[in-house]
């Protein structure tokens, strides 16, 4: 259950912080059915998991015995909230598709990033941006600079190579090939662009294996390149239907901070990038989002 939700003796009254200050009652308890609550356990347990559950895991993962959990999954079918598939393990139902749907569609993806990009850049001291797929290309949508100061040459607008950058390259790792082709076309207008500032006219011999390596660890690295002196590490954030819809950012003085994927930078990175995934229904879904997403919930 949320660790927000406190049991009171009487073992049926429930009470929500957040819910006792929005009243102005902050030390009166709300009243709760406690019924609801292990029902509840119930579909957190099965959202955790990510995937359909027989009875026995379901309740276990739930903390209660199966015969406890039972009549509770009975219901739950019944309400549309839960239903089970050809082999009999519980999976969402119509009704739980249909209110994550709508959840989904209030959602704007840069709104809820916004606060993920302002603590990277408080706790990291560097440099954090936030770019999303626009009709050209990647572009940068969000930058908050570090407070040391960095000649780095990104502004809100700037639209990156697919080459050349660690930002463009992420969201290249996931792009279908033909969008891919398509895109790779219009690199000279670019930052960092194919064709500028003396670079080659077409991808290195091992860009398809970079992308590969991208796509098999959520993660990528600029280093002094294309800006000499300035270091970048990158993620992608997954939606609902498994696709890149932001690429998060860590930059700053090359050497200042180390860029190791099991470092502290690239692990607070890749921790906002998964609690975003997870918001955006991404859980359950491929490109090795499954598994992490109820660890940064």
């Amino acid at each position: 259950m949320s660790a927000t939700r406190q049991r009171t003796n009487a073992g049926n009254v429930t009470s929500s912080p957040d819910e006792a200050a929005s009243t102005g009652q902050a030390a009166k308890p709300q009243r709760g059915i406690q019924a609801l609550e292990s029902t509840g356990a119930l579909l957190e347990a099965l959202a955790a998991a990510g995937r359909p559950l027989p009875l026995n895991a379901l309740a276990r993962e739930a903390g209660m015995s199966p015969a406890k959990a039972h009549p509770h999954l009975v219901s739950l079918q019944r309400a549309g909230l839960l239903s089970r598939d050809a082999g009999g393990n519980f999976e969402a139902g119509t009704l739980s598709l249909e209110l994550g749907l709508m959840a989904l569609q209030r959602l704007s993806p840069t709104g809820e990033a916004e606060p993920e990009i302002l603590a990277l850049a408080q706790a990291t001291g560097l440099s954090a941006a936030m770019a999303v797929l626009g009709p050209v290309g990647p572009t940068v949508v969000r930058l908050e600079e570090a407070m040391r100061p960095q000649h780095v040459s990104l502004r809100i607008g700037t639209v990156l190579s697919l080459v050349n950058t660690a930002i463009g390259r992420t969201f290249a790792a996931f792009l279908p090939a033909a969008v891919l082709e398509g895109l790779l076309a219009q690199e000279s207008v670019r930052m960092a662009g194919l064709g500028a500032e003396g670079r080659a006219a077409t991808p290195p011999a091992d860009y398809a294996d970079r992308l590969a390596a991208i796509r098999a660890q959520l993660f990528d690295t600029a280093l002094s390149n294309p800006v000499p002196g300035i270091d970048t590490v990158a993620v992608p954030v997954f939606d609902h239907t498994a696709e890149v819809t932001l690429v998060l950012a860590l930059m700053g003085s090359a050497g200042s901070f180390e860029t190791a994927l099991d470092a502290a930078p690239a692990q607070a990175l890749l921790a906002a990038a998964r609690r975003l995934s997870w918001r955006f229904g991404a859980i359950g879904r491929t490109h090795g989002v499954v598994g992490v997403m109820g660890a940064a919930r």
